[in-house]
């Protein structure tokens, strides 16, 4: 006990602490305890490895946000990248018709095209009547509107009676690849063209009958054939929807219908790919057997 009263008489020793003020007034004296005094610098000491520890946290939390924020920012931008490339994938199959156009190759090679229409004695004929017609090779000069250019819906509001691709030929009874769809309709219903563009043949053409052909740009055209009467002249521009035409059974045909092709960069693909879902569900029923 006698051991303790020296420590506890250091440790309640009053410690005085001044405050003299820089006017006038009079300086103020404060009398604390050792002990006291000791506690606040220990709680001051705490105070501020706290507050330190809090900045250094808060730094790390800004550091870490950004870095956040950015990969955010570059995962969103894979993501639209990604986004873009699935969707060009999607538009360049539908476009282009890839599968259809190595049917249509191998069965070229093969011997076997032409189902319905001579395409190289009308593509001939395409070819001398965009020699004579100057508008022709103006418009495809210029660079047309993709949209615009792109074929899109049916060319006229008929019985989707064959499809693309192989089938046994209506009048022959012979397998022989059909290079675009028929569709029938009462003789006269008028056809309209399925995207801009202007026509670069619109006469007879042998056993295709009465044909109109519209060169769009960017590469696509469409052939309208067996038609009872032609309402447009080469070298006119058309518009998507424009009447162009009326059904018939002109050339090699067994009934009112229009024989609708559409060429990508000369070669036919698919029409259905460019017709809509329905078209596609009407082609898997067609008889192209």
């Amino acid at each position: 006990m006698h051991k303790l009263r020296p420590l506890l008489k250091r440790l309640f020793t009053p410690i005085t602490i001044m405050l003299v003020p820089h006017s006038r007034s009079a300086s103020l004296s404060i009398k604390i305890p050792s002990a006291v005094f000791g506690l606040l610098l220990v709680f001051v000491c705490v105070g501020m490895v706290y507050t330190l520890s809090l900045t250094v946290q808060a730094f790390d939390y800004y550091v870490m946000k950004q870095k956040y924020a950015y990969m955010n920012s570059q995962f969103q931008s894979m993501q639209t990248t990604i986004r873009s490339l699935k969707q060009s994938e999607l538009e360049f199959k539908r476009l282009f018709s890839l599968g259809s156009k190595k049917k249509v190759l191998d069965a070229v090679k093969q011997g076997e095209s032409d189902g319905s229409i001579d395409v190289e004695e009308l593509k001939r004929q395409i070819s001398e009547s965009m020699k004579s017609v100057s508008e022709i090779k103006n418009y495809l000069a210029k660079e047309q509107n993709i949209y615009r250019a792109t074929p899109q819906g049916w060319p006229v509001e008929g019985k989707f009676s064959s499809g693309f691709g192989m089938r046994v030929h209506p009048q022959t009874g012979m397998k022989q690849f059909h290079t675009g769809v028929d569709l029938s309709a009462p003789a006269g219903t008028p056809v309209h063209a399925t995207a801009d563009g202007i026509v670069s043949f619109a006469d007879w053409s042998k056993g295709n009958g009465k044909v109109v052909v519209i060169e769009h740009g960017h590469g696509f055209s469409t052939v309208y054939a067996h038609n009872s009467r032609i309402d447009v002249r080469a070298g006119q521009t058309v518009h998507r929807g424009q009447v162009i035409a009326a059904t018939g059974a002109t050339g090699n045909a067994t009934g009112p219908h229009v024989h609708y092709e559409v060429w990508k960069g000369g070669y036919y693909v698919n029409p259905t790919s460019f017709m809509g879902e329905r078209a596609k569900v009407l082609a898997g029923g067609a008889d192209n057997s």
